[in-house]
């Protein structure tokens, strides 16, 4: 019987090479699996895929990531503006293979550019998603790690950009590595965010190689890093929604951090 998770709804799985996702879950015994649909460094359009309908039909669940490239804050035309196209184009083709939302960094802005700016960028590519004719999946914010000029770093930041960007009821992704890197409470993370956002919809649960306020952006697997096992599946636990793994490592690896996660949370 497949796993279900000790909350109602949870499901944890990792992130996936995108060849084979229902295979790749298949070895990690998971629920949910997370993927890119192009090159994560690259400008591509998505191509349809011959296993959408299989993926779509799957009961597992499935979490898009767009590409790094993408910064819709960023003041710069010759990125805001495809980043924007990118993002929509993602969107769309995320919703052709049954993803639950589609993962975006919150991105940032210039040295010397105010931040609401990049604020204001996030809303007109809201509006520009409108215009196209909408979002056809839920767009799922994710909290970054480090830089003075990101716009989602910071909870009071993310405060910010929701008071601009609220309307349109983006979702939330909470990484705990990014989290803790940001110096961030990890105890209190949950109620902080669910009280800026309204939501948690995903749960990147990783360890971190480095310290508390780093602002250094390194995974590690669970209980090798500076959080621990406890603290990540607390987390999940009290945001009570899917979880994904980024960490290091072959499939086993991933496995043996979802096998820990379902150990902390079995009651």
């Amino acid at each position: 019987m497949r796993y279900t998770g000790s909350l109602p709804g949870m499901r944890i799985g990792s992130h996936v090479d995108a060849t084979d996702p229902i295979g790749e879950a298949t070895q990690r015994e998971a629920d949910a699996v997370q993927f890119f649909l192009a090159d994560p460094q690259g400008w591509k359009k998505p191509v349809p895929r011959p296993d959408a309908d299989k993926l779509h039909a799957s009961d597992i669940e499935i979490f898009i990531h767009s590409p790094y490239v993408i910064n819709v804050a960023s003041p710069n035309n010759r990125i805001r503006v495809p980043s924007r196209r990118l993002m929509v184009q993602h969107a769309k083709a995320a919703a052709t293979v049954g993803a639950s939302g589609l993962i975006v960094h919150g991105g940032h802005v210039t040295e010397g550019t105010d931040l609401t700016v990049g604020f204001d960028n996030w809303r007109k590519a809201f509006l520009y998603a409108r215009d196209e004719g909408g979002l056809d999946v839920p767009i799922l914010i994710e909290n970054t790690a480090g830089g003075d000029r990101s716009c989602a770093r910071h909870l009071d930041d993310l405060a910010r950009l929701w008071d601009v960007i609220g309307e349109f009821e983006p979702g939330f992704c909470l990484d705990t590595c990014h989290a803790f890197a940001a110096g961030e409470d990890l105890t209190t993370i949950v109620d902080r965010a669910r009280a800026i956002t309204g939501r948690i919809d995903l749960v990147h649960a990783n360890d971190s190689r480095d310290v508390l306020g780093s602002g250094r952006d390194r995974h590690a697997n669970l209980g090798n890093g500076n959080i621990g096992a406890e603290v990540i599946a607390d987390v999940i636990a009290a945001a009570d929604c899917p979880a994904i793994v980024e960490t290091p490592g072959p499939a086993s690896a991933q496995a043996a951090d979802i096998a820990l996660i379902r150990k902390q949370l079995t009651p």
